[in-house]
C-alpha cells in the first residue's frame, strides 16, 4: 500500500491550500481515509476522516475551515483548507484504514506565515 500526499507549501495567513493523497495497492472504495497533522514539538493529532460511504468528521479546531472529500475513481482523498492560520503549520499525513489495518503516507509540509 502506498499513500502519496501532495499539495503542501507556504501560504499567508487567511489563505487556502488543497492537499491530495493518492492511494495505491488497496481497494480504495473499501477504505476509510483520515488526515492527521503534527506540528513541531507536538504530538500527531487527528484532523478529519471520511468513511468508505462518504460520512465525514472534522476536528473541532478545523470545523468550518477544512473539508475532507474523496474521489473513488481516482483513489484520492482531499483536504481543502481555508482561512489558514499559523496554528495550522504542521506536516500533514494521510492515513488509510481497511479491514483492521492502517497505512500511513509520508506527509506534506504546510507552513502558514503570519
Amino acid at each position: 500500500v502506498q499513500l502519496q500526499a501532495s499539495g503542501g507549501g507556504l501560504v499567508q495567513a487567511g489563505g487556502s491550500l488543497r492537499l491530495s493523497c493518492a492511494a495505491s495497492g488497496l481497494i480504495f472504495g473499501a477504505a476509510g481515509m483520515r488526515w492527521y497533522r503534527q506540528a513541531p514539538g507536538k504530538q500527531r493529532e487527528f484532523v478529519a476522516l471520511i468513511t468508505s460511504t462518504g460520512g465525514t468528521n472534522h476536528a473541532e479546531s478545523v470545523k468550518g475551515r477544512f473539508t475532507i472529500s474523496r474521489d473513488d475513481a481516482k483513489s484520492t482523498v482531499y483536504l481543502q483548507m481555508n482561512t489558514l492560520n499559523a496554528e495550522d503549520t504542521a506536516v500533514y499525513y494521510c492515513n488509510a484504514y481497511v479491514r483492521g489495518s492502517q497505512y500511513w503516507g509520508r506527509g506534506t509540509q504546510v507552513t502558514v506565515s503570519s
